[in-house]
């Protein structure tokens, strides 16, 4: 009976998306920053919001979990994989339309990309995001900042779906972007695309603060190796980095996951970390910072089928 219901859910996302565009036992450490993670059972590339829309109608009726992934910068994937459809919106949704002060773009669009292009433009407000490796839509879920900026500031309204396919455009109030969520993600909603309101400025003025960006994020970071990013959310109060360095962390490992020498908040595949050996190592920073100094530590990443 499963075999038959997965059959009928493979042809029908074949015809919604065509049959190049819909993979079997895709091993998620292809598709994700940490290159870690077993196979999905379905891994699909909609081209179009109308196939992204039906892509999920079709999930929903055949009762088979599914996930939407973008640039994959932000989720862990468990080792055994995930028994379910993963949506990737990366390399097909993502055309970008600038007029005046106003970007529209669509979600599987790269924050860096939509950095260098505002900055080509003479757009500025954007800078803050030309290194982060997410996609707009994964962004606004979590309303992803760095150095002193966030998707807020720059969020004028976004057109979302919610899982029965019903669509909503959503003003900056009626996203209620907060540290690292937002209702998307509270909800549910998948984001189709996002219309920033950017200012004008200075071309080079802009690249150059690009430029001074990059090089903190290159001395700073951990960049050559891969990673999910900052792996906990900021305390209230304190620095994540910091506590864990005080922890006597830094280095630490678990098999192949380390605590980054460079940067305490990142914790990083050294080449063969397994998920598990990533969730282990987790679990001792934060057992270790509750103990030593009374702070929870809450995980920044997603976590995909634990």
């Amino acid at each position: 009976m499963q075999n038959t219901k997965n059959d009928m859910l493979y042809r029908t996302l074949c015809e919604i998306n065509g049959a190049e565009y819909v993979l079997c036992d895709e091993p998620m450490k292809k598709h994700t920053t940490f290159r870690i993670g077993g196979p999905a059972r379905f891994f699909c590339q909609p081209g179009s919001a109308e196939q992204l829309s039906r892509t999920v109608r079709a999930c929903e009726e055949a009762e088979t979990p599914w996930y939407i992934l973008g640039n994959g910068s932000n989720t862990l994937v468990s080792d055994a994989g995930y028994d379910g459809v993963v949506i990737q919106l990366f390399h097909n949704l993502e055309a970008v339309r600038i007029e005046g002060c106003l970007m529209e773009l669509e979600a599987g669009v790269l924050l860096v990309k939509a950095a260098h292009l505002a900055a080509k433009a003479g757009l500025t407000g954007l800078e803050f995001a030309s290194g982060i490796p997410g996609t707009i839509g994964g962004a606004l879920v979590m309303n992803a900042g760095a150095y002193g900026g966030e998707m807020k500031d720059v969020i004028r309204e976004a057109l979302v779906m919610k899982q029965d396919g019903t669509l909503l455009r959503l003003s900056r109030e009626e996203l209620e972007l907060g540290y690292r969520t937002s209702i998307i993600a509270r909800e549910g909603y998948v984001v189709l695309s996002a219309l920033l309101e950017l200012r004008e400025g200075n071309a080079a003025e802009i690249e150059a603060r690009m430029q001074e960006l990059k090089e903190a994020r290159t001395t700073k970071q951990p960049l050559d190796y891969p990673s999910a990013g900052s792996t906990f959310k900021r305390p209230e109060g304190y620095f994540a980095g910091k506590l864990i360095m005080d922890s006597g962390l830094r280095g630490y490992r678990v098999g192949g996951a380390q605590v980054s020498e460079k940067h305490c908040g990142f914790v990083i595949n050294t080449g063969d970390a397994t998920a598990q050996d990533v969730m282990d190592l987790i679990a001792h920073v934060q057992k270790e910072v509750r103990e030593q100094f009374g702070v929870k530590l809450e995980m920044e990443i997603k976590t995909l089928g634990f």
